[in-house]
């Protein structure tokens, strides 16, 4: 990495680990440990907030540059190293978490219970920044972090079917992004860096119905740029046959601001109209939302299972 590339996600408060892995303090962590406010993961899904590793094995590679994107792009998916290995990566990664999350004690507002159980995560949310997928070692890193009782949540852009396809053991919870109905829409606004991207996604939601897992479809929602058309989105829906789908507002943050506006940022009520809209095509239900993170839960069945 650069070293301005490294000064600027040391700023924002990214802690680096071996060559290609990376840590970063969730705001939902910091809201529950000092406020007792849970991510909308919690509600839904029965996670601990302030036990989660908010994660990456590819800080460094990612063949999308989404314009919705908060994180610092520099990716670049051809970036020759060697793979660190898993026991080391996440072994750091826990040790940078506990230093990001050491001067919460200090603080009056912090739950001491909480802040001691966030000593020791157990949930890795591999999702940060850049595409999970290219990490060599994918379905090592999370057997590893089976054996030692911590649950993981993968997110892809669902670009390498093939790397999912393969994975063993799966992760707990399987997340896909699908933020365009259609190839020009994603070409446009996830500004991929390869030829086959959709071809790539479109087989990746036709492998995921074979996948014993909890799947998720995400679609992460841009005021005038992806919010139209949700008869496409049914669609794709249906050929993925997701667990669950999350229909989730973009928020006018960090390197977004650069290529994005606030009109850009729809409502909870915009969400909510458009997940109304997708439920009639798909026949999924309303099951929750959270306002503060303007996202809905979509679900198959009416009562499905949580973790806890």
């Amino acid at each position: 990495m650069d070293p301005e590339t490294k000064r600027i996600l040391e700023r924002q408060q990214y802690r680096l680990v071996g060559k290609h892995s990376a840590v970063k303090i969730c705001h939902w962590m910091r809201q529950k440990i000092l406020y007792g406010r849970p991510c909308y993961k919690e509600v839904f899904y029965g996670i601990d907030s302030h036990r989660c590793l908010q994660f990456t094995p590819t800080i460094d590679q990612c063949n999308h540059n989404c314009l919705f994107c908060w994180r610092h792009q520099h990716y670049n998916e051809n970036v020759s190293f060697t793979d660190d290995e898993p026991e080391d990566v996440l072994k750091k990664a826990v040790l940078a978490q506990r230093q990001l999350i050491s001067g919460f004690k200090g603080d009056a507002r912090c739950d001491l219970r909480l802040w001691e159980e966030a000593q020791e995560p157990n949930q890795v949310a591999i999702s940060l920044a850049g595409e999970p997928t290219f990490y060599k070692y994918l379905s090592d890193f999370i057997a590893l972090c089976g054996r030692k009782g911590m649950r993981t949540f993968l997110v892809t852009n669902g670009t390498l079917p093939k790397v999912l396809e393969n994975l063993d053991p799966l992760p707990d919870q399987l997340y896909v992004t699908v933020a365009a109905p259609t190839e020009e829409i994603y070409k446009r606004l996830c500004v991929p860096s390869i030829k086959n991207g959709w071809k790539m996604l479109l087989q990746t939601l036709q492998l995921l119905p074979s996948l014993d897992t909890r799947t998720v479809i995400r679609h992460t929602l841009v005021k005038g740029w992806n919010m139209s058309e949700i008869e496409k989105y049914a669609k794709l829906d249906l050929l993925a046959e997701p667990m669950f789908i999350e229909p989730k507002g973009y928020v006018f943050v960090g390197s977004s601001r650069m290529r994005m506006s606030m009109a850009n940022m729809p409502s909870f009520e915009d969400v909510q109209k458009f997940s109304e809209k997708l439920c009639a095509e798909i026949g999924y239900n309303l099951s929750g939302f959270q306002k503060s993170s303007r996202v809905t839960l979509l679900t198959r069945e009416k009562r499905y299972k949580r973790f806890k």
